[in-house]
């Protein structure tokens, strides 16, 4: 009878710890709940050990990640696959086995905060070998330098790098790719490296082969706005947290975690920064950028007076490198077609929304992929064991369209 209900208590602890209140739309919630209750128990482990003095947060939770997803490059039937450099940065290439002489080319910048994760992960492993074998494509993930030992500039850097090396005459021959089809792409932070380096390279008139297409999956891409209305309604999503994506923006920017209450106060953006000027405004004034149906009832939330060193503390926060939303209409218009996907149930889902709209304005052909029961990172649990059928859904569109415009 004690056995039973210890038992019973325990089984309710833990229902009490997993059960999150989510919006009614989004996509297998018990699902994400559960998910939601493995990554909170990482991160509060990892914070434990970080005030511990035990080690960076980062470091247990990269070290839990690598021990729990990363897997060894293996071959199969339909890919081959190999770790190699890229521009000198570690990268797992994938290559489809027959098809045409001639390949399609993608690189590929994985999501995590610029922190977190790598190429190697097991889900983007099948991520990458189901996209080298449905669209006959030479895949190349690239494993970019990672906080806290690297900080921007630095992790742009390598995917600049690696792209360069990509769009070489000596890689496209090596790997029989068509020089006429190649694509940028990447998820979440890895999604912001893609839009910086389609930036960088559309508007290098020295390169002799350039994108194709542009492919962003939920990029988040400004740090001066954390009442947009997606970062409003989504406060309390899982997984992405609206704290937890400032302290990401904080790490990959090399400045102090302490100022994170300022910026999840928009204290950084008020409008005595002389800074910030009102054309850098207007280019996330989603307010005006954002149609009603996203906009909702949320309004703008904009200081008068605010915390005016954090500015010159950290200047990168208007660093277009770092911020590809704040980029000038006539380097947006220089840039590939596009596609982006949203989510409804995401914090980055208005800066998304936001750069198709600017790209659009830039004469830039976007094509909008949202989908209105998806959560951040939805597109890598498109496999067991986390299989979620919006994982699934986005993955396969998100090929698709590959498939249609590469």
């Amino acid at each position: 009878m004690r056995l039973r209900l210890a038992g019973a208590v325990l089984l309710m602890a833990a229902a009490y710890y997993v059960y999150l209140p989510l919006p009614s739309g989004v996509s297998e919630p018990w699902k994400l709940m559960l998910l939601d209750a493995l990554f909170r128990s990482f991160m509060q482990a990892s914070d434990v050990a970080h005030a511990l003095g035990m080690c960076h947060r980062i470091h247990l939770l990269n070290h839990v990640v690598s021990w729990v997803e990363e897997i060894e490059a293996r071959s199969c039937p339909a890919v081959h696959v190999t770790d190699s450099t890229l521009g000198g940065v570690p990268t797992r290439v994938f290559q489809p086995k027959g098809g045409k002489q001639l390949k399609r080319g993608i690189i590929y910048f994985h999501g995590g905060g610029w922190a977190l994760c790598s190429g190697r992960m097991r889900s983007y492993d099948l991520l990458c070998r189901k996209m080298a074998e449905d669209l006959d494509s030479v895949v190349m993930s690239v494993d970019y330098r990672l906080a806290p030992e690297a900080v921007f500039p630095e992790q742009y850097h390598d995917a600049l790098a690696a792209s360069r090396a990509f769009l070489s005459a000596q890689v496209l021959e090596r790997y029989s790719i068509d020089p006429e089809r190649v694509c940028v792409s990447g998820d979440s932070a890895g999604g912001n490296l893609a839009a910086a380096v389609a930036q960088e390279l559309s508007s290098d008139d020295s390169l002799t082969v350039n994108f194709k297409v542009q492919a962003l999956i939920y990029p988040v891409l400004q740090a001066l706005d954390f009442y947009t209305s997606s970062y409003q309604q989504n406060r309390a999503v899982p997984i992405l947290y609206r704290p937890v994506m400032a302290r990401f923006w904080l790490q990959y920017l090399g400045a102090d975690t302490s100022l994170e209450p300022l910026l999840l106060a928009n204290n950084h953006s008020s409008l005595d920064q002389p800074a910030i000027s009102s054309s850098t405004r207007s280019k996330l004034d989603w307010a005006a950028l954002l149609p009603a149906e996203r906009r909702k009832h949320f309004r703008p939330v904009v200081k008068e007076t605010g915390s005016p060193g954090v500015m010159g503390e950290v200047p990168e926060l208007m660093d277009v490198r770092a911020a590809p939303l704040l980029a000038e209409q006539g380097v947006l218009g220089r840039t590939p077609k596009a596609y982006v996907m949203t989510c409804e149930f995401d914090v980055l889902r208005d800066d998304g929304l936001m750069y198709v709209r600017r790209l659009q304005d830039a004469g830039v052909a976007v094509t909008s992929d949202h989908y209105e029961d998806g959560f951040h990172g939805c597109m890598v649990f498109a496999f067991l064991p986390m299989m979620s059928s919006v994982g699934q859904r986005s993955m396969n569109n998100y090929i698709t369209w590959l498939d249609q415009n590469l």
